[in-house]
């Protein structure tokens, strides 16, 4: 088990056979992005944030901590770009949740780090039951306040903006369920994206790109999973503060 420090970023250090298919992967979708870009004449400042998002996009995959990091920074190029779209609450959501919340859920692992990663743990049933709430409160009130604001593509973009606060809320605290809302928050990332082509063709870049987050996304959905069963090993053995906790 290497805990040297050497796997922060597994997926950039080597060119074996492990990490072939995620290179093949990258230089598939960074290439097909910049096809569609130029056919599409497409501004730089909304091809930029892709082309960051693809090193993001890998080390997410390995649930490596520092993909918060570059996420974050990253996160305020695409709020930039959700305004030009008149996607107003992926911008607000981009802008005022997603980038301070990375780079605080980047410290929160940091300080519970694991191997290139964090210490996991999960929420109760209780809690889970309150989440579900929570998030059917907010998004009705959202819906209104859309609905007002004029924005495009109302429901989708409201779905898809609170199930990526969640994530953010979840991620900082190193809660596996996590990873299971971002599976639902792929598939609807790539419904908006597919939505928003019919008035922005150009868009059609930003639906490549959505497909490579979800693969990314499904790989660190797995990743997640065999690390936190790792962690629940190891508690039986020595025990370690909250890790394996679940919090009601």
């Amino acid at each position: 088990m290497d805990r040297t420090g050497a796997g922060k970023f597994p997926a950039l250090n080597a060119f074996n056979k492990e990490n072939l298919p995620r290179i093949i992967l990258v230089a598939v979708t960074a290439a097909t992005i910049t096809v569609t870009g130029v056919i599409f004449r497409q501004s730089i400042i909304r091809i930029i944030p892709l082309y960051v998002s693809l090193i993001v996009g890998i080390l997410q995959s390995r649930a490596s901590r520092y993909a918060l990091l570059i996420g974050g920074i990253n996160s305020i190029l695409y709020a930039l770009v959700y305004v030009y779209l008149g996607l107003y609450a992926s911008a607000g959501y981009a802008l005022l949740f997603s980038f301070p919340l990375q780079i605080v859920s980047f410290v929160a692992w940091s300080k519970r780090k694991y191997q290139g990663s964090t210490r996991f743990r999960e929420l109760s049933n209780k809690a889970r039951i309150a989440v579900f709430f929570g998030f059917a409160v907010s998004f009705a009130v959202l819906q209104i306040i859309l609905e007002a604001a004029g924005s495009n593509h109302r429901i989708l973009d409201n779905l898809s903006s609170l199930s990526g606060v969640l994530v953010s809320v979840l991620t900082i605290f190193a809660f596996v369920e996590y990873t299971w809302i971002m599976l639902p928050a792929g598939i609807l990332s790539i419904a908006l994206n597919i939505a928003t082509v019919k008035t922005e063709p150009g868009q059609v870049t930003y639906v490549v790109f959505s497909v490579f987050s979800m693969i990314c996304v499904t790989a660190q959905f797995f990743r997640v999973r065999r690390l936190y069963a790792e962690q629940r090993r190891e508690e039986k053995k020595e025990p370690y503060g909250t890790k394996g906790e679940t919090v009601i």
